[in-house]
């Protein structure tokens, strides 16, 4: 160790002095010494000046410094600033809401002491005063419990205060604090008086909803079974067509025209209420279907005095003798005697028909539709919406006919079938 430094260092110090020696040698290759002179021309002086290597080091350290300085007051002015403000902002809230929490303190205490004092004076008297009535002992109660009242009523604004980080003070007096405690009891007194109204209410409301439920549905029941009387007699009929009740109903429901009325949607009810409301509306459904198939049905005679001289079915027939089939009634008849239409509906054809002769046919909806044969005049046109009574034509002996009658036929869905049922109401 010692041979290494007496061989390339003369002494302890001199190489310890080593590295800065050298950064100093680098400093001054950076920055040379520099010579440069200023002539005074007025005077006619010359004056050299020297800078030497540290001078200009220096120099140059001082205005890296400065540029240092400047950019970061600059990023602290441009980036800290507003940040130092909105943290002094936030920090004066708190002092502020600090400050008011402070006062809301003062003001519960104040009040806590007076309740204290008042519920203290209170039992003081109910315990010493012997001469108290029963009316004042129950006042002084009463009053104990409002008391009691109002102490919960400051226990829970104080625990709301310490609780919700975003409390906000609702008083700045304590008589503040009182009127509302006040009227929030004031409040759930008038609310359990509506509440105990309310229920009276609802009691004599569903009274009445039995009433009016019970009531209706027996006229229902009744207006129905009135109806499924009246259209007995065509079951049987109905039911070599492929027809039921439900069926018809369903469709009548559907069917609407300017004589029959609009669509009638069946009731649907929320399936959490009683049955009986859901009953009340089937039968609703139940019974307007049939009410509206009354009136579409070609239910009835065509002609005042219905006297058939041959019936629907297979017969001998008039001209040939052989037996063919029948596909209607024949009603006796003068020429020109009034024929009717049955039903409500529209006149689809009005003119001549090979074998029918001058003929009118109706249709009623629901598939069915009714025709007049044979006729002598036509007091309708294709188009005409018809009422029951609308007289449609005249008898005659039109077509393939051996003598004054009306050929008449109903028909579903364009095949004729035995009519005598609902001829016959």
């Amino acid at each position: 160790m010692i041979n290494f430094i007496t061989r390339y260092f003369t002494s302890l110090w001199a190489l310890i002095t080593a590295p800065f020696r050298a950064i100093w040698r680098l400093i001054v290759r950076i920055f040379p010494p520099r010579e440069f002179t200023v002539m005074d021309t007025p005077r006619g002086n010359v004056y050299t000046f020297n800078q030497s290597s540290f001078w200009r080091f220096t120099k140059f350290c001082a205005k890296v410094g400065l540029i240092i300085w400047a950019s970061w007051s600059t990023y602290v002015f441009v980036y800290h600033r507003p940040m130092l403000q909105k943290r002094t902002m936030q920090l004066e809230q708190l002092r502020e809401k600090y400050a008011i929490h402070m006062i809301d303190l003062q003001n519960y205490l104040g009040k806590y002491n007076e309740l204290t004092k008042n519920i203290n004076v209170i039992d003081d008297k109910l315990l010493k005063d012997q001469k108290l009535t029963e009316t004042q002992k129950d006042e002084l109660l009463s009053e104990r419990l409002k008391t009691w009242g109002e102490l919960d009523f400051l226990k829970t604004r104080v625990t709301e205060m310490f609780t919700d980080n975003d409390y906000a003070p609702e008083y700045t007096k304590v008589s503040d604090l009182a009127i509302e405690y006040e009227l929030t009891r004031a409040e759930n007194v008038e609310i359990k008086k509506r509440d105990i109204e309310l229920l009276e209410t609802i009691a004599k409301v569903v009274e009445a909803d039995n009433k009016i439920v019970n009531a209706v549905s027996k006229l229902t029941s009744e207006k129905t079974t009135e109806l499924r009387e009246e259209l007995k007699h065509i079951n049987s009929t109905l039911a070599t067509l492929g027809l039921n009740e439900g069926t018809l109903v369903a469709n009548a429901n559907k069917y609407s025209n300017q004589l029959v009325g609009a669509v009638f949607n069946p009731l649907e009810i929320d399936k959490e209420l009683d049955e009986k409301y859901q009953k009340l509306a089937n039968d609703i459904t139940l019974w307007n279907g049939l009410n509206k198939l009354k009136k579409v049905l070609p239910l009835g005679a065509p002609i005042k005095d219905m006297r058939v001289t041959s019936k629907y079915g297979r017969r001998k027939d008039p001209f040939t003798g052989e037996q063919k089939q029948h596909r209607g009634i024949d009603f006796a008849g003068k020429v020109g005697t009034e024929l009717m239409a049955v039903a409500p509906g529209r006149v689809i054809s009005a003119g001549e028909r090979v074998g029918y002769g001058t003929t009118v046919e109706i249709d009623h909806g629901l598939g069915f539709t009714t025709l007049y044969a044979h006729l002598s005049k036509i007091n309708v046109s294709r188009g005409d919406w018809v009422r029951p009574g609308t007289i449609v034509g005249l008898g005659g002996s039109s077509g393939r006919s051996t003598g004054p009658h009306l050929h008449y036929e109903i028909r579903y869905k364009g095949n004729p079938f035995d009519p005598e049922r609902f001829v016959k109401e």
